[in-house]
């Protein structure tokens, strides 16, 4: 089973920026609403979308579980982003299975054969509400608590992460969603406009742009899913195919980029055929990673092949690695941390010296 994809987001026609995010990294796909005033709620969703997509084998939901420590660690030791977090739905295509992991009130939809079925339950206090019988589902639609989380990522140091386990088939499409969609349009309207849209990356536009004109009071984002049989027989990786035309912002994985890359310029190298262009190539990656037990910057990649090192050592900081290593976020040091180019690896480094400080800061307060 593969997915052609539609994907789509809006910073609305009220909000000042956009804390909302996705992620697209076939055959992993999410979508996080962050909260917490000033710049808090972008941070808070971004954190758990990076920590999400790091290569691992831990299940979705213990993946959810490490975002929501990243998230909660970082509010606790940057009191500029304290009381932040994050809603994050996402689903893992696993054949003719979706998987399903959730927190918040971002929504998970399957619409097949033209029905609308909700996958998720949102955790908010009208929901609760609703299931303790003092409100109806109509009342709690337009109810002015309807936005109130009961459980987000961030907020505590531990969260309960809700799963499932979809069977799927070919002609199945499945939405994934923030609430400025839901808090905008009914289903019945979302169920219209994806029956009758069929390419996803048309109906991903259709629903973010009738969610604006009907008042766009917050950030939207929609992945829409439409699911067949993959012809490749399995050969291939899940979810390449993408709708016509692209997403109003798209979050290219760099990570799997880069990974693809590097394997095709070693295999090529070894070959004998490219060995100048992987050299170029190299030249132009940066990580932040451990050097004699330090936090280090480094130029190229992290591997060896055929004892043959694709980095080298640029800097070497006085931050003790394993000092960095106690904060979650960081966690991926000895494995290296992407950055762009020098700046964006220094940057790294100055964030790490800052969260140092101000864990530092917290402890001797509570102390």
């Amino acid at each position: 089973m593969r997915a052609r994809i539609g994907e789509a987001t809006d910073v609305g026609l009220v909000r000042e920026r956009n804390e909302d995010g996705y992620l697209v990294r076939p055959p992993l796909f999410a979508v996080a609403d962050g909260m917490g005033g000033h710049r808090g709620g972008e941070v808070a969703s971004r954190l758990a979308l990076e920590t999400l997509e790091r290569p691992t084998e831990a299940p979705l939901a213990e993946r959810i579980r490490e975002a929501n420590r990243v998230v909660y660690e970082r509010s606790i030791i940057d009191r500029s982003v304290a009381g932040m977090g994050t809603t994050l739905t996402a689903a893992v295509l696993e054949g003719d299975r979706l998987r399903l992991a959730h927190v918040g009130d971002s929504r998970a939809y399957l619409l097949r054969e033209g029905r609308l079925e909700r996958l998720t339950e949102d955790h908010t206090m009208v929901r609760r509400m609703v299931e303790e019988g003092r409100l109806t589902e109509q009342e709690a639609a337009w109810h002015p608590y309807r936005s109130v989380l009961t459980r987000a990522l961030g907020t505590e140091p531990d969260v309960p992460v809700d799963e499932a386990v979809v069977e799927v088939r070919p002609g199945d499409r499945v939405l994934l969603c923030t609430d400025g969609l839901t808090s905008m349009l009914e289903e019945e309207r979302i169920a219209e406009l994806l029956r009758t849209t069929p390419d996803p990356q048309a109906a991903a536009d259709r629903l973010v742009e009738e969610a604006l004109a009907a008042g766009g009071l917050d950030n939207v984002t929609v992945l829409v899913l439409d699911l067949e049989e993959d012809p490749g027989g399995g050969g291939r990786s899940p979810g390449l195919e993408r709708g016509k035309g692209g997403g109003r912002r798209l979050r290219l994985p760099r990570t799997a980029v880069r990974r693809a890359a590097v394997g095709l310029l070693v295999a090529l190298a070894l070959g004998g055929l490219a060995a100048a262009g992987l050299r170029a190539y190299l030249d132009r990656q940066w990580y932040v990673g451990i050097s004699h037990g330090n936090v280090a910057v480094f130029r190229g990649v992290p591997t060896s092949v055929a004892g043959f090192a694709l980095h080298r050592l640029v800097f070497e900081t006085d931050i003790p690695a394993r000092e960095a290593l106690e904060l979650a976020y960081y966690r991926d040091l000895p494995t290296g941390i992407t950055a762009r180019d020098r700046e964006a690896a220094m940057a790294i480094v100055d964030q790490i010296r800052e969260d140092l400080a101000a864990r530092d800061r917290a402890t001797e307060g509570a102390a």
